[in-house]
C-alpha cells in the first residue's frame, strides 16, 4: 500500500516536473521562428522590417500584459492562471502555424501573452512551494528554458527542410501540450502570488528615483540586444556565408549560453559586498561579441557563447539588482513592474529598428556597432546600479 510520504513525494516530483515544463515554454516558442525568417520573408515578400515584427510583438505583449500578470493570479489563483498560460501558447503556435500573413502575426502576439503571465507568475510559484531552493531550482528552470529554445533552434531548420517552415513551427506544440498534461493536476489548488509579485506599474518614489532608472536600464539594455541578436543572429550569420543550419545551431548555442550563469551566479553574487564589478564585466562580456561577430563572424561560435553569457548573467543580475536595492516586497514589486514595463517596450523597438537599419543601409555592420554601444551604456548603468545602496537614500 502506498503511504502518505510516498504520495507527498510523487505529488511534489510532479509539481517539480510541471515547473521545468512550464519553464520549457517560456523561451521556445518564439526563439524558434528566427532561423526560419528568411523562408518566412520570401513566401510573403516582407520586408526585413516587416519580419522583425515577428521579434516585436511577443515583446509588446511583455510589456503590456506582464505588469497585469499578478492581478489575474489572485484572482484566479496561481495554478489555473499558468494553465490559461499555457493553453494561450498552444492557442498562439496553432494559429501562427496556419499560414496566412494574418494568422502568423495574430499568433505570434497570442504566444507573447501566454509567455507574459508565465514569466511573472513562475517564479512566484516556486517562492511559495520551494522557499528554501529558489536558488537551485530558479537555475534549475532557467536551464531548462535553455536547452529548450537550444533544441527548438538547433532542430528547426533540418523541419523546415524536411516538412515546410509552417509544420516547423506547429511541431513546437508538443511543448504546451506536454505542459498542459502533466500541470492538469495541480488545478485542484487554488493559491495567490507572494507579495513580491510585479504589480501594474505605478507612481510615487521609485519611478522619481535615479536608483530605480539605473536599474531598470541596465534590465532595459540588456533585454534590448538579447533579443536584437535572437531575432537576426541566423540572417546576420547567413550574410556572412554560413548556412543555414550553422546558423540555427548558433543561435540554439547562444540560447544554451544564457542558461550557465543561473548555475554559478547566484554563489558568487552572495559574497559580494556590492555588484559593480559583476555587472560592468558581463556587459562587457555583450561588447566584445557584438563587435567581434562585426569584425571576426567566421568566429561566430565564440562570439555566440561569449553574449550569451553576458545576456544571461546580465538578465539575472538585473532581477537580482530588483531585490538588493528595495526595502520591502511593496518596493520591489513597483520596481519589478516599472522595470519590466520600461525594458520590454526598449527591447520591442530593437529588433525593428535594427532590421529598418540594415533595410536602409544593405548591412549588419551598423546595427552590430550601435548595439555594442548599447551594450557600453549597460557597463555604465550596471557600475550605478551595482552600487550597495537602496531607493530612497
Amino acid at each position: 500500500m502506498e503511504t502518505l510520504t510516498e504520495r507527498r513525494t510523487i505529488t511534489r516530483a510532479a509539481l517539480l516536473l510541471g515547473i521545468l515544463l512550464i519553464a520549457a515554454n517560456l523561451r521556445a516558442p518564439f526563439t524558434g521562428v528566427p532561423p526560419l525568417l528568411g523562408s518566412i520573408q520570401a513566401d510573403f515578400g516582407l520586408s526585413t522590417t516587416a519580419v522583425g515584427a515577428l521579434t516585436t510583438l511577443p515583446l509588446l505583449a511583455f510589456a503590456l500584459v506582464s505588469p497585469f500578470s499578478a492581478l489575474f493570479g489572485r484572482e484566479y489563483g496561481l495554478e489555473r492562471v499558468l494553465f490559461g498560460a499555457l493553453a494561450t501558447i498552444a492557442l498562439g503556435i496553432a494559429l501562427r502555424s496556419i499560414g496566412a500573413l494574418w494568422s502568423l502575426y495574430v499568433g505570434t502576439g497570442i504566444i507573447g501573452m501566454g509567455i507574459a503571465v508565465g514569466n511573472v507568475l513562475l517564479p512566484s510559484l516556486i517562492k511559495r512551494d520551494f522557499p528554501n531552493s529558489v536558488a537551485s531550482l530558479t537555475g534549475a528552470y532557467a536551464l531548462s528554458m535553455g536547452v529548450a529554445a537550444a533544441l527548438g533552434s538547433a532542430a528547426v531548420v533540418p523541419l523546415a527542410h524536411a516538412m515546410g517552415w509552417r509544420s516547423a513551427l506547429a511541431a513546437f506544440l508538443v511543448l504546451p501540450v506536454a505542459a498542459l498534461a502533466v500541470w492538469a493536476a495541480q488545478l485542484g489548488t487554488r493559491t495567490k502570488p507572494a507579495s513580491g509579485t510585479a504589480g501594474p506599474p505605478h507612481g510615487g518614489r521609485v519611478w522619481r528615483s535615479a536608483l530605480s532608472w539605473q536599474v531598470t536600464l541596465f534590465l532595459g539594455l540588456n533585454s534590448t540586444i538579447y533579443y536584437i541578436a535572437i531575432g537576426w543572429l541566423p540572417a546576420i550569420l547567413l550574410d556572412a556565408g554560413l548556412s543555414a543550419e550553422r546558423a540555427g545551431s548558433l543561435h540554439g548555442v547562444l540560447q544554451l549560453a544564457t542558461a550557465v550563469p543561473g548555475l554559478v551566479l547566484g554563489p558568487i553574487l552572495s559574497r559580494m559586498r556590492d555588484q559593480r564589478l559583476p555587472a560592468a564585466v558581463v556587459a562587457g562580456f555583450s561588447v566584445v561579441a557584438l563587435v567581434g561577430l562585426m569584425t571576426m563572424p567566421q568566429a561566430a561560435l565564440a562570439w555566440s557563447v561569449l553574449f550569451g553569457l553576458g545576456t544571461g548573467a546580465g538578465i539575472i543580475l538585473g532581477l537580482t539588482f530588483i531585490g538588493l536595492r528595495t526595502r520591502n516586497a511593496h518596493q520591489a514589486a513597483a520596481l519589478s513592474g516599472m522595470s519590466q514595463c520600461v525594458g520590454y517596450l526598449l527591447a520591442a523597438v530593437g529588433p525593428m529598428a535594427m532590421g529598418a537599419l540594415h533595410d536602409a543601409l544593405d548591412g549588419w555592420r551598423v546595427p552590430l556597432g550601435l548595439c555594442a554601444c548599447l551594450a557600453l551604456l549597460a557597463v555604465v548603468m550596471g557600475l550605478l546600479a551595482g552600487r550597495n545602496r537602496h531607493i530612497g537614500e
